[in-house]
């Protein structure tokens, strides 16, 4: 069964639409089958104490407990510099923690689901969806 990394952008929609359609995939394809990067969690948890929002801290702290949030550990680094050199090469760099977030995925391989997937697109390898447009 494949795995899927959901995006900053994927969860923030999951947190102001809790019974919304990226909550219809996840119940589709099994909580177990889905899963955050420790990236992402950390750009969530800076987006609610920006805002200094207790309910949206609670509301991402539920979503944390809920799905698994994966370490970053080897090979990811070296993914990382390899990407990001090619990447780079070809003139088509992404943001530094969408590469991160990518590295992460093909080190575990897991889908990305974003609803960036112009960015994630330009990394060969990666498997992309939009449960926001589909």
């Amino acid at each position: 069964m494949t795995r899927y990394l959901l995006d900053t952008n994927i969860v923030s929609d999951l947190v102001r639409h809790p019974r919304g359609r990226v909550a219809a995939h996840i119940i589709r394809v099994g909580t177990t089958n889905v899963c955050i990067s420790i990236i992402v969690a950390a750009e969530l948890r800076f987006g609610a104490a920006k805002r200094g929002s207790a309910i949206l801290t609670a509301r991402i702290d539920a979503i944390l407990r809920t799905l698994t949030v994966l370490k970053l550990e080897p090979p990811a680094d070296q993914i990382f510099a390899e990407m990001r050199n090619g990447l780079e090469r070809a003139g088509t760099t992404i943001g530094a923690l969408d590469m991160l977030i990518a590295a992460h995925a093909l080190t575990m391989d897991c889908t990305v689901v974003t609803d960036n997937e112009r960015e994630f697109s330009r990394v060969a390898g990666l498997r992309v969806e939009n449960w926001l447009r589909a």
